[in-house]
C-alpha cells in the first residue's frame, strides 16, 4: 500500500515537472518570436497605441500624435505616442513654465547678452526681434519665447534664472522627472537640434496638461499678439504675433475651436505642434510631430490640428 502511494507521489511530481517545463518552453518561444523581452515591451506598447481612439489619427500628415483629455488626464487618441522625437521649439513650453515657477518678477529688466546671438544666427533659429545688449522685461521675453518662438528670449531667460543655459537644462530635466516624463531629456532651452535632446508626444502632453493649470502660462499660450513697450533697443516698441495663429490665418485654416498653441520645426523634427482646443464642454491637448514639410510648405501640422478639433466637434 505504501509503495502504491509512493509511486503516485512520484508520478505527480513528474507530471508537475513536465508541465512546468512545457510552459517555460512555450513562454520562451513567444518571447523569441517577438524579439526578446524588449520586443515584448514594444509589443505591449503597440497594443496600447492601437486601442480605441476617440478620433481617428491615422490619416494625419503628422506621423506621431496624441490627444489628451485635459479634464480627466486620460488619453483620448494616439498614434505612436511613445516613439522618441526631437521636440524642436515645443521645448519652449518647458522653458516658459520653469521661468514662471521660478518666481521671477515679470517686470524685472533683463539684458540680452551679445554672447547668446552668434549660435542662434548660425543655426538659423527663430527670433522674436530683440537686439544684442537690449533690455526687456521678463514678461516681454516670456511672450517672445512663446509667440514668435524667439530663441534669444529663451537663452536670456535661462541665464537669468540659472546663470547658464547648461544649468537651466538641469532644472528642465529635474522638472521633467517630477512630471513623470520618463522618455525625455533636455540639453538646451530652445530646442535646437541635439541627439541628447529628445522626448515623446505623450511626455509633452503630460507637460502641457500640467502647465495648463498655471494661469500665466495659459494666458501666454493663448495670446494672439503682444506689444513690447519702448525699450533701449526699440524706442517705439514693437509687436509680434503667435506663429500658430499667424499661419492659420495665412493658410485659411482658422478654427474657433483652437484656443492656443506652440509650433515647432527643424529638419530633424519635422513640423510639430502643441495645441489646446475645445469640443463642447471638454478641453483637449493635441501634440503632433514629424509632419513632412517646412516653413516654405503648407502648415501640415496646423491642418492636422484643425482637422482633429473639427472631428471632435462633429464636423
Amino acid at each position: 500500500m505504501r509503495r502504491r502511494k509512493r509511486r503516485k507521489h512520484l508520478l505527480g511530481k513528474l507530471i508537475f515537472f513536465i508541465g512546468g517545463a512545457y510552459a517555460f518552453i512555450l513562454a520562451a518561444a513567444v518571447i523569441h518570436s517577438i524579439g526578446g523581452l524588449g520586443g515584448l515591451r514594444e509589443s505591449v506598447e503597440e497594443n496600447i497605441d492601437s486601442g480605441q481612439n476617440l478620433v481617428d489619427l491615422s490619416s494625419l500628415y503628422s506621423k506621431i500624435a496624441v490627444l489628451l483629455d485635459l479634464d480627466t488626464g486620460e488619453i483620448a487618441a494616439q498614434k505612436k505616442s511613445q516613439e522618441r522625437i526631437y521636440p524642436a521649439s515645443l521645448t519652449k513650453m518647458m522653458t516658459v513654465l520653469l521661468v514662471l515657477e521660478n518666481g521671477e518678477d515679470l517686470n524685472k529688466q533683463v539684458r540680452l547678452s551679445e554672447d547668446i546671438f552668434p549660435e542662434l544666427y548660425e543655426e538659423g533659429a527663430s527670433m522674436a526681434g530683440f537686439l544684442p545688449g537690449e533690455h526687456a522685461s521678463v514678461r516681454d521675453l516670456l511672450y517672445g519665447a512663446m509667440l514668435p518662438s524667439g530663441g534669444e528670449c529663451c537663452k536670456a531667460l535661462a541665464e537669468e534664472v540659472a546663470g547658464s543655459e547648461e544649468k537651466f537644462a538641469d532644472l528642465m530635466n529635474k522638472k521633467a522627472e517630477e512630471l513623470g516624463m520618463k522618455h525625455t531629456h533636455f540639453v538646451n532651452s530652445t530646442g535646437l537640434p541635439d541627439k541628447k535632446h529628445y522626448t515623446t508626444t505623450r511626455d509633452l502632453a503630460r507637460l502641457l496638461e500640467y502647465a495648463w493649470e498655471n494661469g500665466d502660462f495659459r494666458a501666454i499660450f493663448t495670446t494672439r499678439s503682444y506689444t513690447v513697450p519702448p525699450t533701449d533697443g526699440h524706442p517705439e516698441g514693437f509687436t509680434f504675433s503667435s506663429l500658430m495663429f499667424q499661419e492659420m490665418e495665412q493658410s485659411g485654416a482658422a478654427s474657433d475651436y483652437i484656443l492656443g498653441g506652440k509650433t515647432g520645426y527643424t529638419s530633424e523634427a519635422g513640423l510639430c505642434l502643441a495645441s489646446v482646443g475645445t469640443a463642447g464642454d471638454k478641453t483637449y491637448a493635441l501634440i503632433t510631430a514629424k509632419a513632412d514639410g517646412s516653413h516654405d510648405t503648407q502648415p501640415y501640422h496646423i491642418l492636422d490640428a484643425v482637422s482633429v478639433f473639427q472631428k471632435l466637434n462633429g464636423e
